[in-house]
């Protein structure tokens, strides 16, 4: 980081004798050292970090610039290096422009639509008029390649709203973007598509055209930046697939070709993201949830919505099972809720007209607006209003598996982990301001060691607060308070917290766990969350010691978050291997021979009476066959029997693994299995 402060004036070997050049004092800080420099006024950002090739552009003021900017007295100042996440979106951005230009070098007839940085890549959406096919993105990724081995410069300027119109006359998408941003639509340019943020800023537009090494322009776009200094900077790319995409995320507008492409700080980053991405197509949910038959997603019920199979089922049961038991330990009352309820009780609890958009439209009957449930706290207020509260009913804490429905776009829909309908283990705690912080922290600790027990031990905290959005209710004040509870808990933990300013419910401030799974992807699960908020909107008190009338505060939690989402995460952190706990099927037999049969389901029965869920594999096929199809279907546990096994009351125990004990005594089998279930290990 650079502190820039005007000082005096100077002589440059640059400048004609005699002419002083002002000067500008610069602090240097880097790591644990600090310097101080002096160099002459018109100073670009690039020539303070010369020295360090990583650096691709600076923060000034905590903003993103170009390198080529130039300092000013006063800027603080620090470098961007690529292989940091600004630095890697950067590295993206310019990419998807580099892809751009040569999309409409290849196909000059293409509309530009929009091009971000996402997460791990970038894409660019275009109005083409037949879709791209594998051959077209073969013939886009030379050409990319050409136009970075040109250099070609990343070159920013300033423009108005009319003039940029003149230029891009024949780009349609791009002239609705100005239109937007000249009628202060901020907002409406928000959420353009996914993971996007807007191509135009706040202030005035600009441009970055791409400049040949003689200066001539070969290619421009509307963006606000900053960009790598030229192309050859793009170490590493790779497109990776092309799709359909409405336009501004909208199914109401036309729908245009999205390309995604990845791009990396060296070739061995873009490898091993690669690797990455084959490991997550081997785990993906939606294919292992149809290989091992654990749930389905029937066109006939809609988009969104899922079917459990028998399989499936088992393991939803197991998940609920366990939940319940947990919240019941802990103090929780189980309660039940409708799926549906009348506009009025979504208006009181604040979320009509805030969550509309995400709640399915409403059913009309018996001259009332009816929706469907989208969360369950407002109900789970009206059963603490249904009586009379003492102070000594507190913390009064109501727990359901609640069924609830929100309108996804369609574009975002994926698997179990992004649903239209989905079971929450959500939980309400009641309780004076003064139990909160405890409670809050009881319910960390909850979530923390439910996670544990499912395998999943690598984690980290958010705390989302309050932003300058008009969506927040409340007063500064009680944002303050529930803020400082929530962060003095998450700390409590030991764990890493990371700030969320901005993205808060509207009620409340909230601390979410953000799991990461085996191979390194991260997912938001439980959440709590503090609500000062709805407690007043429902009139929701209490009787203190005193006698006076209080009001509580109220804390939100879901433990798995949904249960569908939480399921879809665990088929991919296993692979499908579940822990014998867990797994639908945890030990099939095997016959050697259809003589040895009855003497597995004997075997069968034994485990099933200790609650196993067991299984013979009674199929014409031969043992090997039946050997693949348990290791296909990821069985823990496989007894085989032959001759020798019955004649020893024995079975040889086969683990999903491939290793094998043979001739271990049947007691000794159903002992090691049960003790691996109860234990809750992973074999």
């Amino acid at each position: 980081m650079i502190a820039v402060t005007s000082t005096g004036y100077s002589s440059s070997p640059s400048i004609p004798q005699g002419i002083l050049v002002p000067e500008i004092k610069i602090t240097v800080l880097k790591a644990d050292k600090s310097s101080e420099e002096v160099v002459e006024t018109g100073t670009k950002a690039w020539q303070l970090f010369a020295e360090n090739p990583a650096v691709i552009a600076a923060r000034v003021g905590g903003e993103l610039k170009d390198l080529v900017y130039e300092l000013s007295p006063g800027d603080v100042v620090e470098g961007v290096e690529i292989d940091s996440a600004d630095g890697r979106n950067i590295l993206r951005h310019s990419a998807a422009h580099v892809m751009a230009q040569a999309v409409q070098e290849i196909f000059p007839a293409a509309k530009l639509g929009i091009g971000p940085p996402i997460s791990d890549g970038f894409y660019y959406d275009f109005d083409v008029e037949e879709p791209f096919v594998p051959e077209d993105l073969e013939k886009i990724e030379s050409r990319m390649r050409k136009i970075i081995k040109e250099g070609q410069k990343f070159d920013r300027r300033d423009i108005s709203d009319d003039a940029a119109r003149e230029e891009l006359a024949d780009e349609p998408y791009k002239l609705e973007l100005i239109g937007l941003k000249s009628t202060a639509s901020a907002e409406s340019l928000e959420g353009a598509a996914e993971g996007a943020s807007v191509e135009v800023g706040e202030g005035g537009l600009t441009m970055y055209d791409n400049l040949k090494r003689d200066g001539s322009i070969v290619w421009t776009d509307l963006c606000r930046g900053p960009h790598l200094p030229t192309t050859k900077r793009i170490p590493a790319f790779k497109l990776m697939r092309s799709a359909a995409a409405y336009w501004r995320g909208n199914e109401k507008n036309k729908q245009l070709q999205r390309i995604y492409g990845t791009a990396w700080e060296t070739k061995e980053a873009l490898d091993e993201h690669l690797h990455r991405i084959e490991e997550a197509q081997r785990r993906d949910h939606r294919r292992l949830g149809a290989e091992l038959d654990l749930y389905s997603f029937p066109d006939e019920i809609g988009s969104g919505l899922a079917l459990f199979h028998p399989k499936g089922g088992v393991i939803k049961r197991e998940m609920e099972d366990y939940v319940r038991r947990r919240h019941i330990d802990e103090g929780f009352d189980y309660v039940g809720s409708p799926h549906i309820s009348k506009q009025g009780l979504f208006e009181t609890s604040g979320h009509l007209p805030y969550y509309a958009d995400t709640m399915f439209p409403p059913m009309e009957m018996e001259n009332s607006k009816y929706y469907l449930k989208a969360m369950n706290c407002p109900m789970h207020n009206l059963i603490f209003r249904s009586r009379g509260r003492s102070y000594r009913d507190l913390p009064m804490r109501l727990f359901e598996f609640g069924s609830v429905y929100r309108y996804e776009k369609s574009g975002v829909i994926h698997g179990l982990t992004r649903v239209r309908g989905m079971t929450q283990d959500d939980s309400h705690s009641y309780c004076t301001p003064e139990q909160a912080p405890a409670e809050i922290t009881k319910l960390l600790d909850f979530v923390l060691g439910l996670l544990r027990d499912f395998g999943l031990d690598d984690f980290y905290l958010e705390l989302s607060t309050r932003g300058d959005s008009d969506k927040f209710i409340g007063s500064t004040e009680d944002w303050e308070v529930a803020t400082n509870v929530l962060r003095d808990a998450a700390t409590a933990t030991g764990l890493e917290l990371v700030p969320d300013p901005g993205g808060a419910a509207f009620y409340g401030p909230k601390v979410s766990v953000q799991v990461k799974d085996a191979i390194g992807r991260t997912w938001q699960m439980s959440t709590i969350q503090y609500d000062f908020n709805q407690p007043a909107r429902f009139g929701l008190e209490y009787v203190a010691a005193d006698g006076s009338r209080q009001q509580p505060v109220m804390i939100h939690s879901a433990k798995f978050g949904s249960i569908e989402r939480f399921m879809g995460v665990l088929v991919e952190h296993y692979a499908g291997a579940f822990p014998p706990w867990l797994a639908p099927v945890q030990v099939v037999g095997i016959p050697v021979a259809e003589r040895h049969t009855d003497y597995l389901y004997e075997l069968k029965k034994q485990l099933k009476a200790k609650g196993i869920r067991a299984e013979v594999d009674v199929a014409d096929d031969r043992m090997q066959k039946k050997i693949r199809n348990a290791q296909t279907q990821k069985i823990p546990f496989m007894l085989i029997a032959g001759d020798q096994d019955i004649e020893a009351n024995a079975v040889s125990f086969r683990y999903r693994s491939g290793e094998q004990d043979n001739a271990v005594p049947v007691d000794e089998a159903i002992r090691r299995i049960v003790d691996t279930v109860e234990q809750r290990t992973q074999v």
